[in-house]
């Protein structure tokens, strides 16, 4: 489990290419603090275990699933990733809670300056806009975030200054792919409706 509050950047050093899996290698620095293998890293909203661990990098397996729904299979030597360790009983829910489960990939439609801020709207499918209400949680490649302007095909979000430098989301522009997981409160919800087990 994760809250969105993405703690550093990492940078890709290495993709090892299979059939139908891969590995990674990133660097980082305080995602590493206290991480072992076995433990779990965000990376881009991404949950991989940590497979190696020294003291610069770690390496992670994907499973042809997350190749398939994210964008991990995408990234390249080089690349900066957002990275968040799996939160503790102690840890402050600053943004919301974020499985690390990607649902999908969406596509930036535009990106503009908005004072001190950034508004990214965001265009995907039906199947995840269900999920996305006005005024709602959302990841975004890791990050908490709240939506609006939701309408049939897309919706934004507000990037504050902090987000910008501190997350690879003020690098993001239109065409750009981005991962996108829902808030899981609203897909329970909607599967015990369905099965007519909520009064």
């Amino acid at each position: 489990m994760f809250t969105g509050i993405v703690e550093e950047t990492g940078t890709v050093e290495r993709v090892e290419r299979r059939r139908d899996s891969a590995s990674v290698i990133i660097r980082a620095r305080v995602a590493l603090e206290g991480t072992r293998v076995g433990d779990s890293i965000a990376v881009n909203g991404v949950c991989l275990t940590a497979t190696r661990v020294d003291g610069e990098s770690f390496a992670a397996d994907v499973m042809p699933e997350t190749l398939g729904r994210s964008g991990v299979g995408a990234l390249r030597a080089g690349d900066r990733v957002n990275l968040e360790r799996a939160a503790t009983l102690s840890t402050r829910l600053g943004g919301h809670l974020v499985q690390g489960h990607v649902d999908g990939m969406a596509k930036v439609s535009c990106a503009r300056d908005d004072g001190n801020a950034a508004v990214m709207t965001v265009e995907c499918d039906q199947k995840l806009l269900a999920y996305i209400v006005d005024k709602g949680s959302v990841a975004i490649d890791g990050v908490s975030l709240t939506a609006f302007g939701v309408d049939a095909k897309s919706f934004s979000v507000s990037l504050a200054p902090h987000t910008r430098r501190s997350t690879t989301l003020g690098e993001r522009r239109a065409g750009d792919r981005v991962n996108i997981e829902c808030d899981i409160i609203a897909k329970h919800a909607e599967k015990l409706l369905k099965a007519g087990r909520v009064v």
